[in-house]
This record gives structure tokens, sequence and C-alpha cells, in this order.
């Protein structure tokens, strides 16, 4: 297969994997506390990390004080506060709504950074957020059903969804002021690690040992370990190799398409037409943040 095409193929099936947790973390959140799950999800995944780095012979990086706090905090915030919050928020909302949601990581993560660094956004950048954020409120918001139980707890659980993309996008953010570079797979086996032991304590107080085991949940956060956290490293790394950055980001625009269809197809959640018109609006929103950041850097050339 030619190099290119392979990298297509082995970022689009990383990015369907992460649309995928938006769908596994139903029966998780049903059978799971948050915590726990997440505790869990780690322990799974950090010992694989590590067993390939030793296969590798990568070495674990030296930081100074400075960076060892930030990659604290990037574990905090991108492993553990976006699972949980994830997790936490699919007790409440529809697979498809979080799938759309989701989708507006990259739109999320350039937000931001403006707004965190006072980066100037190009015109491109600004319309892609408009279009992202018009794309979660034609497809969460509904004020004709505002007065209804489930659509108080449906907004609750989006906005958790919703957070768990900010605290994304402050792994992202937090990632860009490291002064050390950090390879891939020794920060993916850190962020396992740090994450199992912030999640612990607080999964302690869960208490799930005293709960029934629930397969389906167990299930679940083995496939969350396996597949998209460490079968979706290695095809997105393997991928992004192959491909530019803004190519590798438009594939970024996979991850809601494939969490509407698996919330049909796995849940059998009905789509409407204003989840599609929100899939269309996160594409949009993705398509323009993308060729608008190709197009400054061919400027820039």
């Amino acid at each position: 297969m030619n190099s290119r095409y392979a990298g297509y193929l082995y970022c689009a099936l990383a990015m369907i994997g992460v649309g995928s947790t938006v769908v596994v973390s139903k029966p998780i959140a049903a059978g799971l506390p948050p915590f726990s799950a997440t505790a869990l999800r780690f322990a799974i995944a950090f010992p694989l990390f590590v067993l390939a780095m030793r296969w590798r012979g990568v070495r674990w990086p030296r930081l100074d004080r400075r960076d060892t706090l930030l990659v604290i905090a990037q574990a905090g915030a991108g492993s553990v506060g976006y699972t949980v919050l994830l997790i936490s928020g699919m007790k409440l909302a529809s697979a498809a709504d979080a799938g759309v949601i989701a989708g507006t990581l990259p739109a999320v993560s350039a937000g931001v950074a403006v707004l965190a660094l006072g980066e100037r956004p190009a015109p491109a950048l600004i319309g892609a957020i408009l279009l992202a954020t018009a794309g979660v409120l034609v497809c969460t918001v509904h004020p004709g059903e505002f007065s209804a139980p489930h659509a108080v707890s449906s907004l609750a659980g989006n906005a958790l969804v919703f957070l768990a993309i900010v605290c994304e996008a402050l792994f992202i953010l937090l990632n860009r002021k490291l002064s050390t570079a950090v390879a891939p797979l020794p920060l993916s086996a850190l962020m396992c690690g740090i994450g199992f032991a912030v999640a612990l304590v607080p999964a302690c107080f869960e208490k799930p040992w005293a709960l029934p085991v629930d397969a389906s949940a167990l299930g679940g956060v083995l496939y969350y370990a396996l597949v998209p956290t460490v079968v979706g490293f290695v095809l997105w790394y393997a991928g992004a190799a192959r491909i530019s950055g803004a190519e590798a980001g438009l594939m970024t625009a996979l991850v809601p398409v494939s969490a509407v269809a698996l919330a049909a197809m796995v849940l059998g959640e009905p789509v409407s037409a204003a989840q599609l018109a929100g899939v269309a609006c996160v594409l949009g929103a993705v398509l323009l943040a993308t060729f608008g950041q190709l197009r400054m850097r061919r400027s820039a050339a």
C-alpha cells in the first residue's frame, strides 16, 4: 500500500476508535463509578506502554521541576479529567449528542489557545469555532423541551461531555508549554501511569469492590484501555508519520461521524435530523480549521 494512503488509513482507524469511546462509555457509566473505571483503564494500559518502551529501547525522559509539574497537570486534565467527565456525562447524555460534542475538539483547542495564550485567531479559525458551536447547539439545545426532566438531565450530561473536551484541549495546550520535547510513546506511558496514581485515591472512596460485578462495564473498560488507548496510539502515530500535520488533523472529522454511526448501530439510538445537522456543522468546522491552518503555513513558507 502507498505510504500516504496507509497514513490516511491508520489515522482514520485511530479516530474511529476515539469516536467509539463515547459509545463504550455508556455501559461503563452504568456499571462502574467514574474514578474506578478511569483507574482500571490506566492500570491495564500502563504496563503495555512500558513493555512497548522496553521493546523499542525507549528511555524515560528527564524532566526538570517545571516540566514535571506540567506533565502531572496534563495527566490530571487530559487523562483523568477527560475520562471521568466523559463517563459521568454518558450517564445522562445520548451517545449521538456526545459524539457531536467530542468532534469539536479541534475548534475548542484553538479557542483555548486564543484565550489562554492570547494568540490572534485567523478568520478561518473564528469561523470554525462558530460552526462548531452552532453544531453543538443545534443537536443538544431544544427550547421547547426545557421543562421536561429528561431534557434537563440531558443538558447536564452534554455539559459534562463538553467539559471533558475542554480538559482534552488543556492537555494539548499544556503539551505545547513543555520546554523538553517528549516522544509520543514515553508521554503516553507517563499519562497512563500518572493518571492511574491520580485516579486511584478517589476510586478507593467509591469502593468499587463492594459493587456487584458488571461484565459489560468491565468489558467496556478493557476495550477502552486496549483499543482507543493503546492500539489508537500506535495507529495515530504510525499514520501521522506518513502524512502532514494538517492532513492528520483533517482525520479528526471522523470522530463525530463514527460516534453517531456507532450510537445507532451498537446502542440502537435513533439519529435525529438535528444531530445530523450538528455533525455537518462540526465537520465543516474541522475542514475550515484544517485548511485554514494549511493555508497559513503555505503563506508563511
